[in-house]
């Protein structure tokens, strides 16, 4: 390793120390108390806005730091320019956690996350539009095709149960606990040493291949690739810049094993539509209540409108834009991947589960990973592996996306002979 990297690893570990603290769902989260005052409130017929105190943190001295190492980064060299980017937006996200409960907070938010009028790639489709169309073909197919409530009758505990099985053989020599955590917003979050599903849910078989694909196969398997990485151990912080491709790359994840069901697909386009609408003027009540004449239970409803409003002001227009990036994520990195396969880049795949990375890093880091400065992943998910099924189900996917659906009717079908 010649000195130019030498130094930009020492930045890099730097960066690790600095970034370290910088919390953003941690810091955002809303006590469960919260959720029992709203809930009860609502269900006796006086819904009120839920009663949440911004936070209040002091990230100076990170972002001294964090300054200090930008200004020594060599922005001509590939690994200083993914240093300098991944310092960068640790820094946006440590203001905007600092301006909680502000108009800042929004538009930072916005600087990591996008917003709902926001293009998807070159395509000419902003995340809302793309939201809209979604619904609009899924429209129609709720009766036959969604998880009825009753279905939803598996336990925390149950479900907690399998998920440490399968972890247990897929991580082998390193320890991920799995715990219950009765105050998560999300259904599960997950890290290098750690998975949290949330307590007092009820869960359907659908939510456990989910939340293996998702969570477990690439959120941590991710974050724990990167911390094993020799020198560019900031691939296992889960720097907010790559929250695009990591939701993107999980949420393929759901699609590409058939354990994605039409009821979530539909949450993820919902999500944003209600992400416009705070932005508008809706406040955390009429997200609420959005939500449930969607289709979601009450309990559910809460917990997708407190998402959007963690770290804002549920009066509305100062919001959490980070649902944006899923549908987003899910589109871009499918046809990342759909286009590695054309141009026989097969291992752009695998490189992007060595660590939180961005799209665009795994393009400029290309010869790092080729001279084993960036290490290959030691866990990759099933459908990663399995190179040859894996480029067959791209290639198909670029061909069939050229035939259009628009000229064709089921009656082409009806064989007349």
């Amino acid at each position: 390793m010649d000195r130019a990297l030498e130094r930009l690893a020492e930045l890099d570990d730097r960066l690790v120390v600095a970034a370290r603290e910088i919390k953003i769902l941690s810091r955002l989260t809303w006590p469960d108390e919260v959720r029992r005052a709203f809930l009860d409130a609502w269900q006796a017929g006086r819904p009120r806005l839920p009663e949440v105190a911004s936070p209040r943190i002091d990230h100076g001295d990170r972002l001294a730091e964090i300054g200090s190492i930008l200004s020594a980064c060599d922005r001509g060299h590939p690994v200083g320019r993914y240093v300098a980017r991944t310092a960068r937006s640790y820094a946006t996200a440590a203001r905007m956690l600092e301006s909680a409960g502000t108009p800042a907070f929004t538009e930072l938010s916005a600087d990591l996350y996008g917003l709902p009028g926001h293009a998807i790639g070159s395509s000419g489709v902003d995340n809302l539009a793309a939201a809209d169309r979604l619904l609009r073909a899924a429209a129609g197919l709720e009766k036959g095709y969604l998880v009825a409530e009753e279905e939803c009758c598996l336990t925390a505990q149950h479900v907690a149960r399998v998920l440490e099985r399968e972890i247990q053989g897929f991580f082998g020599d390193h320890k991920v606990d799995l715990m219950i955590d009765p105050d998560l917003p999300a259904k599960a979050a997950a890290g290098a040493r750690r998975v949290r599903i949330r307590g007092a849910t009820c869960y359907s078989d659908l939510d456990i291949g989910q939340l293996l694909q998702h969570e477990v196969f690439v959120h941590s398997a991710t974050m724990l690739n990167g911390r094993e990485q020799p020198w560019l151990r900031s691939l296992g912080l889960g720097a907010p810049r790559t929250t695009l491709t990591q939701e993107g790359l999980a949420t393929l994840a759901e699609l590409i094993t058939t354990t994605m069901d039409l009821g979530r697909l539909r949450r993820i386009a919902l999500r944003i539509q209600a992400v416009h609408r705070a932005l508008e003027g809706a406040d955390f009540v009429d997200t609420f209540r959005f939500f449930l004449e969607s289709g979601q239970t009450e309990e559910e409803s809460y917990h997708s409108a407190m998402r959007i409003f963690r770290g804002g002001d549920v009066r509305g227009r100062i919001v959490f834009t980070k649902d944006v990036v899923y549908l987003q994520g899910l589109i871009v990195t499918h046809t990342f991947l759909r286009k590695a396969i054309q141009e026989d880049k097969p291992e752009y795949a695998s490189y992007l589960c060595a660590g939180r990375l961005t799209l665009g890093d795994v393009i400029a880091l290309e010869p790092f990973f080729r001279s084993g400065f960036i290490a290959p992943p030691a866990y990759e998910p099933a459908w990663v592996k399995n190179r040859r099924s894996l480029a067959a189900y791209l290639l198909y996917s670029a061909f069939a996306n050229t035939i259009s659906l628009g000229t064709i009717r089921l009656g082409d079908f009806a064989d007349d002979t």
